[in-house]
Order: structure tokens, then sequence, then C-alpha cells
């Protein structure tokens, strides 16, 4: 139903003198709306512009939480309404860092605020997680949202999920959600997706963060199927700086250790030892032999020193003199 400019927050008096408290900074315009914005005609352009300036004002952020626990839920409904009612308008808000926290503050309060939001946040899905700030509304979501909701946008989540984990800003927003998924099946969803993309992410600047996180998580299902789609990938991924560091974690699992020494054995002695001498894949190789040693893998140890013993004198003048040094101390 649409409402008429009487119905702005300012006209209600908690949040009206509530709202009129909170300082502006003086090099805040009292009429910034964000780019693209064209406001819908149920509330006064000035009334937008006052509410969008106090969402995104660095200032008063503590007032702003008083509001809050002082206003009744008609009150706040009526702010989520106004703050939801244009995409660009909310994308606005929350895509400031001021915006994104004042915006967290109201989710969760009571399920008929939360409507607003989450229908406001399933529009702009995307953009929204790809977002530096807006981002962090859609985490915060996730954790207090009712489940029906939370299954929508896990569904959401699912459809762009290699987009999302190809984004600077994005793949950090997956890793938070996948790190606090209180939803065992949609989680898995979640990891099998990754797992089953590894390769392609690995190779991308910002999907190599969202495979070394889910090697993080002690979930052998997801390491193995990691390992799966790397096979036949290791030592290349291993003269790259973030690949190595991703076949570094695949190491730290004995299932999936075996896939990556099984590889550096079959490596042509040259290509063996330009990896040994690279300036990462030295790491992923000095590793393999510590941990070979350790968890007394004879045969895949006394291997890979058969391999790199006869370019000794070669490690010791490149990135390879740490392989050199173990080599000469446990040989």
């Amino acid at each position: 139903m649409a409402m008429t400019t009487d119905n702005s927050p300012f006209s209600i008096s908690t949040v009206s003198d509530a709202l009129q408290q909170i300082p502006i900074s003086k090099g805040i315009s009292r009429s910034i709306p964000p780019p693209g914005f064209a406001p819908r005609s149920i509330v006064s352009d000035t009334g937008s512009n006052s509410l969008f300036n106090v969402m995104t004002s660095g200032e008063g952020l503590a007032q702003f939480k008083e509001i809050i626990s002082k206003s009744d839920r008609k009150e706040l409904r009526l702010m989520a309404s106004l703050l939801t009612s244009d995409s660009d308008y909310f994308m606005g808000v929350v895509g400031n860092v001021y915006g994104s926290r004042r915006v967290q503050k109201l989710l969760g309060i009571s399920d008929d605020v939360d409507d607003f939001f989450y229908a406001a946040i399933l529009r702009r899905f995307y953009h929204i997680m790809t977002d530096k700030y807006a981002s962090y509304v859609v985490i915060r979501a996730m954790l207090v949202f009712d489940q029906k909701k939370k299954y929508v946008m896990y569904e959401h989540l699912l459809h762009h999920a290699l987009d999302i984990a190809r984004n600077q800003y994005g793949c950090i927003a997956l890793n938070e959600i996948i790190t606090d998924a209180d939803d065992p099946f949609y989680r898995n969803l979640l990891l099998e997706v990754v797992a089953r993309n590894a390769l392609c992410l690995s190779n991308d600047p910002s999907g190599n963060f969202v495979v070394q996180h889910v090697l993080t998580l002690n979930d052998l299902r997801c390491t193995h199927n990691v390992g799966v789609s790397l096979r036949g990938h290791c030592v290349d991924l291993s003269f790259k700086k973030y690949g190595s560091y991703i076949v570094e974690k695949l190491l730290d699992t004995e299932e999936s250790m075996a896939v990556v020494v099984t590889e550096l054995l079959e490596c042509e002695g040259d290509r063996l030892m330009r990896l040994a001498r690279n300036e990462f894949g030295s790491f992923v190789v000095v590793k393999t032999l510590k941990l070979t040693q350790v968890m007394k893998r004879v045969d895949l140890f006394r291997g890979l020193v058969q391999k790199l013993m006869p370019f000794l004198h070669l490690l010791r003048r490149s990135h390879g003199s740490n392989i050199a040094n173990f080599l000469e101390s446990n040989v």
C-alpha cells in the first residue's frame, strides 16, 4: 500500500526526535542520494535525503542504537520500509561503511522488520554480496534471519557461488558464510561447489582464497574432493604464490598429501629441480620432505631424496637452499 509523504519517519515522535538529534558531519551534504537513486513518491525527497544522511553519517552510532531500543515495531517497520522501498537507495545505504553497520543493527529484531530487508537483499543479491561493505549485511542476515529466509538465501548463494568467489570482496563474504553456516545440508552443498571447481578457483586471484579457506575447516570429505579436482595440477600450482599455499594445505592431510607427493615423484627431474629452486615451489618441496619423514612414509621420503640429491649443488645457490640444508642435515 502506498504511503503519503505525511508518513515520513520524522512525523513519529520517538524516531523523529531521536534521528534529528544525531549530528551530521559538516563535511556531509544534506542532499547526497546514492548513484542512480530515483526516489519513489512514497516519501518526500527531503525525508529520503535526511534518512540517508542519518544512516550514512560517521557520527551518532551510539545514539542510533538507542533509537532502535526505544522505537516500537511500527516505527521500526516504517524505517525498514523507507530504507528498502527503492533498490538503488538501499544499495547506497548499505554500500556505505556506516550505513552497513546501522542496517546490521536493524536485522533480527523481528520477522516483520526482517521481511523488508530480506526482500531488498534478494533483489540485488549478487551486487550486495560483492560490495565491500554491503556484503556484511548479508553475512549478518544469514546469522539472524529465520530458517525459511536463510534457505532461499542459500539457494541464491549457490546460484552465484562461483562468481561471488571470484570477486575480491565476494570471496571474503563467502568464506564468512561458509564458516558460520548452521545448516549441514547447505554447508555441504557450498563445500561441494568449491571442491568441484577447485582448479579454476585456485587459479583465480580471489577464488584461491576460498579454496584455501575450505581446506582449513578440517572437513575430510571436502579436502579429499579438492585433492581429486587438483590431481595432476599440483606442480603447476606450486610455481605460483597462492597456488603454493593451497598445495601446502593439501599436505596437511595424509590422504591428500599422497596426491601431492605422487605428483612430485612423477615429475621429470629437470621440472622437479626447477620447482625446488622456485621462490614458491621450494616451500612445497621442503614441507613435503619434512612431512614424509615425520609421518615415516619411508618410500615417499626416499623417492624424493633420490630425485633431489643430484641437484644439491644447484639448490644451494637458489631459493632451494632451504631444501639443500634439509637434505644435508637429514640424509
